[in-house]
């Protein structure tokens, strides 16, 4: 079964290496969390008002949407409820890792079609590999660690020529991109739309995402769905999190803003990097990899090595937090890249 490693010891440095808000919350979600009363949470959580709000909020019926512990309870429950032993995970690759672990532990076979060189989505690799047995298409959009995207033509291609399988769009990123197909939720039959509320509304601490589709296939996966795996502190934080849109828009306007600057640092130090539509850019490191990576720690700036994805040896992800904390990085960057250099293991 293959393994995700999760951050491990101090992260206290800044924190660039899982595409988190590199900043903070809401102030409208610590207001709500100074009010919480200790009698409050004796009480079992509540998630179905809280996910009638969710839904309002996208435009979708309540009976559509259901609210998870993250995005990764999201994935592994829509898995155990739509694969089984003897069928099939079409997934392109590099892609996150989460999606082959639980895949494992149904049974089910990952068919996995590897990107090109380039990493943008390899849509005629994945169209010939549909077989009949092809029960969930996974597709991150925008993609992790590559930060490349699948067309809405793309994804409506691949809905149409897979009707027996569920296709799962993991909107993971979506603030970033600025583009969905949330609103062809129960429009198409076998489209289900994952978000998560951890990278540009920086909840990552209270583990909240959801799972959008038509009603149908989201009364399965209620059957697999633990009704309180959502937490009482993270049903309260919501709301106030989806109303302070303002908050939302400075961050992610903030991190765009940001990632041109880097980007732009990045081509200046002749650093091979990949397209990015999201909030981190993938960048060609090479035999050193691992030593930057630390070079980078030990300047206080975390940054994660990539190395072991598939057609990734040598590359490493660099999330994208505000203008002045990239400002930073790129210092933190250049240093690691002239010690590198100096060693002649880059050129």
């Amino acid at each position: 079964m293959k393994e995700y490693h999760p951050p491990l010891g101090s992260r206290e440095s800044m924190r660039l290496d899982f595409n988190e808000n590199t900043l903070e919350c809401s102030p409208r979600v610590r207001e709500t969390l100074a009010q919480i009363s200790t009698g409050a949470l004796t009480r079992y959580p509540e998630r179905e008002p809280v996910e009638a709000i969710v839904a309002a909020h996208l435009g979708l019926r309540a009976e559509q949407v259901a609210l998870t512990n993250g995005v990764d309870e999201a994935i592994h429950v829509l898995f155990e409820t739509f694969l089984e032993a003897g069928d099939e995970l079409l997934l392109p690759v590099p892609s996150y890792t989460m999606y082959e672990v639980y895949a494992s532990a149904t049974d089910a076979r990952v068919v996995a079609v590897q990107a090109a060189d380039d990493l943008q989505f390899p849509f005629d690799r994945l169209i010939a590999a549909i077989t009949p047995n092809t029960k969930v298409i996974a597709i991150a959009n925008p993609n992790s660690p590559s930060g490349s995207v699948a067309t809405r033509e793309q994804l409506l291609e691949l809905a149409r020529r897979a009707p027996q399988a569920v296709l799962l769009v993991d909107e993971a990123y979506f603030h970033f991109f600025g583009e969905t197909v949330m609103d062809l939720v129960g429009a198409l039959p076998n489209l289900v739309v994952a978000r998560t509320f951890s990278k540009a509304y920086g909840l990552a601490g209270l583990r909240l995402g959801l799972l959008a589709g038509p009603v149908d296939l989201m009364r399965w996966v209620r059957r697999v769905l633990s009704p309180y795996s959502v937490n009482s502190l993270a049903l309260a934080c919501l709301p106030p999190a989806l109303e302070d849109t303002a908050y939302l828009d400075w961050y992610a306007g903030e991190v765009l803003a940001a990632r041109t600057e880097f980007e732009a640092a990045l081509d200046a130090a002749k650093v091979r990097r990949w397209p990015s539509r999201t909030n981190f850019v993938l960048v060609e490191i090479g035999a050193q990899h691992a030593e930057f990576v630390r070079f980078m720690r030990d300047a206080g700036v975390l940054v994660r090595d990539r190395s072991s994805d598939p057609g990734c040896d040598g590359r490493v992800r660099i999330t994208i937090g505000t203008r002045a904390q990239m400002k930073q990085a790129v210092m933190a960057l250049n240093n690691a890249l002239a010690m590198l250099r100096a060693e002649g293991g880059i050129r």
